[in-house]
């Protein structure tokens, strides 16, 4: 049986990710995506518990999908959970790069979890949480990036902040 890991920060969770998590239960028996509660270089706007919520909304219907919110380092929280594989999307070649960086530590850190690279689907390339949250703040429609849930949160939440139109 083979556990694995795709960490992110989902705030908010796209269909990019959810792209990626769907590809992966395809070649994994276990799937857990694990939410860090925060990271160093981001500013959340989504409490780690909004995006738990938000993330078991938009993956009730994949069988052998757990979310599980963590902090601390990747490499700790798979050993953890028992995964035996780090799941990671790619982007561009910069991402590459840092992913590469990573997953060579992580090796070092504990050589029995590999890392897998899933390239991003064409038609989500330049999708990021950062980019959708800034078409949010000025009021755009954010609907052909995220889930109906992340949308309707991220209005929430604009609002809240006095940020949408």
């Amino acid at each position: 049986m083979i556990t694995a890991i795709y960490p992110g920060s989902f705030d908010p969770i796209t269909f990019g990710h959810l792209d990626i998590i769907k590809r992966s239960v395809r070649v994994v028996d276990e799937l857990i995506v694990g939410v860090v509660f925060s990271h160093n270089a981001k500013n959340a706007l989504f409490s780690v518990d909004e995006r738990v919520r938000m993330i078991e909304e938009v993956t009730k219907d994949l069988e052998h999908v757990k979310v599980v919110p963590f902090r601390g380092l990747l490499i700790d929280f798979a050993k953890d959970m028992k995964a035996d594989v780090i799941i990671r999307g790619l982007r561009a070649i910069t991402d590459f790069e840092y992913e590469l960086q990573m997953s060579q530590t992580n090796h070092r850190l504990h050589a029995e979890i590999e890392t897998m690279f899933l390239t991003t689907s064409v038609e989500y390339s330049y999708l990021s949480s950062s980019v959708v949250k800034e078409v949010a703040k000025f009021g755009g429609d954010v609907s052909q990036f995220v889930p109906e849930i992340s949308a309707m949160e991220l209005r929430k939440k604009m609002k809240q902040k006095g940020e949408c139109k």
